[in-house]
């Protein structure tokens, strides 16, 4: 697809509208008039009688629209109000050659619930509605969610305070690669990958051992832990005990709320792990089916079968875990809407605490994107999500979190629902920055809050676990900004 762009800069919100109706399209950005393509987007900003003219043109696969609007605005709000103005222009362009009307509207952002809590707090809740539909063009349907899970989240934002912040600890290692993953994770199938995780994990209590030197010295309080991965699963009994030992060394953990360990893979859980985690403290864990429906998890690359779920959630409700999520995904490959309604209904009869509902991310790295597998229209995969919320509306579960990804079927959500008193925090307090994380192992991002700000500083770790391995000393030396950080405030 050609994007062109003549008189403005608003090439990232064009590009990113684009991508809403197009994500498997390769966007390619252009300043200039000659060329032609099946799939071109033309847009125009001008100069007009003290304000701008915008003009998009769209012509795909043989079928065109061509739209204009005036913006007229104080000098200061002219270019804000004209990006705007272009953002509405190719949503209603698109959205007609498509046959689709992306229910989120305009709105591409990964945080569509903290948008909200700064709309509300800089104007009050009736202008941030009226902006959210009127000016995002955002359904009522999802505006009364993402308004529903902000209201949600507040209670949790208020529990943290000054010196609050939470830890997580990355386990990049999986049982296999699921064909849509893009995550940086090694299969311990392979022999590499398997080779290097011992030592893997003897940088990492070491790095963890570090984290909680610092965390003392400047006096935070750790109000959530969450072990993410990969799968954390595919640690053994006795390499979890190490590394959960390693954690109750360094951090005072008298203050924690909650603990969570996310297994991931069903057939990863066995009867000693479940043991070892509750002999840890461990209140809270996730068995990820992602579907019900076995011929879809050998067609992903999920060598586990949907009994293996089925028991290994038994298993940990009878070792007494106060808080079992199960995630299920929408837009799978080759998933029927009535085989994504049946998950949800077994998800549901299990009664699980939390049940998270993901929308298919076609990640450019992903298996899946690269083999051109047909996967659910945005159509379908926004039926199917209004199934899933309707139920799990009806039988007691309450929205918490939620968050979006690029390229993610029909620009929907992912949604976390609970049951009350059973929202997962570290989601929250991750998601929405109200505090400090940090985070060890590959690939863990340190996201450092200054309370009462939007100011987030990132610190990144190596992405590979050898390139961790291998680069731990520089990593040692990047934990220092922890303490600039705080002291500079």
């Amino acid at each position: 697809m050609i994007l062109r762009i003549f008189g403005h800069d608003f090439h990232y919100e064009c590009e990113s509208l684009c991508r809403v109706f197009y994500p498997n399209e390769k966007i390619n950005i252009v300043y200039d008039e000659s060329g032609e393509d099946e799939k071109t987007v033309v847009t125009h900003c001008e100069s007009s009688g003290g304000g701008n003219l915008i003009r998009v043109e769209a012509v795909i696969d043989g079928k065109s629209c061509r739209l204009e609007g005036a913006v007229t605005a104080a000098e200061e709000e002219l270019r804000d109000k004209s990006e705007l103005k272009t953002a509405q222009l190719i949503y209603a362009a698109l959205s007609e050659i498509t046959g689709y009307t992306p229910p989120w509207g305009i709105q591409t952002g990964v945080r569509p619930s903290k948008l909200v809590l700064r709309l509300i707090e800089e104007y009050g809740e009736e202008e941030a509605r009226r902006y959210f539909t009127e000016e995002l063009l955002v359904t009522k349907e999802k505006s009364d969610l993402a308004f529903r899970v902000a209201a949600a989240e507040q209670k949790i934002i208020d529990l943290s305070q000054g010196k609050s912040f939470s830890l997580y600890v990355s386990i990049p290692f999986c049982p296999s690669r699921c064909s849509y993953c893009s995550f940086v994770s090694h299969s311990i199938g392979n022999a590499n990958a398997k080779k290097i995780l011992p030592e893997y994990l003897e940088k990492l209590a070491e790095e963890i051992e570090i984290t909680g030197e610092i965390a003392t010295e400047l006096g935070l309080r750790l109000e959530s832990v969450y072990f993410g991965g990969g799968t954390p699963g595919v640690l053994e009994a006795p390499q979890m005990d190490r590394l959960l030992g390693a954690i109750e060394r360094n951090f005072d953990l008298s203050t924690v709320r909650e603990y969570t360990v996310e297994i991931g893979r069903p057939d990863t859980v066995t009867p000693e792990k479940l043991r070892i985690l509750r002999l840890h403290n461990v209140g809270r864990i996730s068995i990820n089916p992602q579907t019900f429906n076995q011929q879809t998890l050998e067609l992903i690359g999920r060598n586990h079968s949907v009994e293996q779920s089925v028991k290994a959630y038994q298993l940990a409700k009878a070792y007494g875990f106060k808080s079992i999520n199960m995630d299920l995904i929408a837009g799978l490959p080759d998933e029927s809407f009535e085989d994504f309604c049946s998950s949800v209904d077994t998800a549901i009869s299990l009664s699980p605490e939390n049940i998270t509902v993901h929308t298919l991310a076609l990640k450019r790295s992903s298996n899946l994107n690269a083999s051109g597998a047909e996967v659910s229209g945005g159509n379908t995969a926004k039926k199917m999500l209004e199934y899933a919320n309707e139920r799990l509306a009806r039988c007691g579960y309450e929205p918490y979190y939620m968050y979006r990804q690029s390229k993610c079927v029909g620009n929907l959500e992912n949604v976390g629902w609970c049951k009350t008193g059973h929202e997962c925090l570290y989601n929250v307090f991750m998601m929405e920055e109200c505090h400090t994380v940090l985070a060890v192992g590959a690939g863990a991002v340190i996201k450092l809050c200054e309370p009462g700000t939007h100011n987030v500083e990132r610190i990144f770790n190596y992405k590979y676990p050898y390139e961790y391995i291998s680069g731990f000393d520089k990593i040692s030396e990047r934990k220092n900004g922890i303490k600039s950080f705080y002291l500079s405030y």
